[in-house]
């Protein structure tokens, strides 16, 4: 009985952690690995706020796409480290360090939630003095 009550509590809570993990989407630290834009931009909002290297733009999802993908030209991805994440209300956030052949960069990813998904609302991106 006791082996039973444990086994229901460890599958109740590895399904609440899989719920509430759902906040930011996965493919987005995917995409963010691979350096990848057009994957990327599936979860970008119609507007984003989008800062990268101390260059700020409020920009459509086409336009912040094409800026992503120069970033990624220039800066050959070779992994991403989520450090941080979290939730409060409607929005969520990582915080992660993005590795590149030209140095370490911090990536502040911000998100609100629409239509019951969450969108990236704003993305920055900066030079680590790592």
């Amino acid at each position: 009985m006791k082996k039973r009550v444990v086994l229901l509590l460890t599958y109740l809570f590895i399904w609440m952690s899989s719920v509430f993990a759902q906040d930011v989407p996965v493919g987005v630290i995917v995409a963010f690995k691979k350096g990848n834009s057009q994957e990327l931009s599936r979860y970008l909002g119609d507007k984003v706020d989008l800062i990268i290297q101390n260059k700020s733009t409020d920009a459509n999802k086409v336009t912040a796409e094409g800026a992503i993908a120069d970033f990624f030209s220039r800066n050959k991805v070779n992994g991403f480290n989520v450090n941080h994440q979290g939730k409060r209300d409607e929005s969520s956030f990582i915080i992660g360090t993005l590795t590149t052949a030209n140095g370490n960069f911090r990536v502040n990813c911000f998100f609100r939630r629409v239509q019951n998904k969450y969108v990236i609302n704003q993305i920055r991106i900066d030079k680590t003095n790592e």
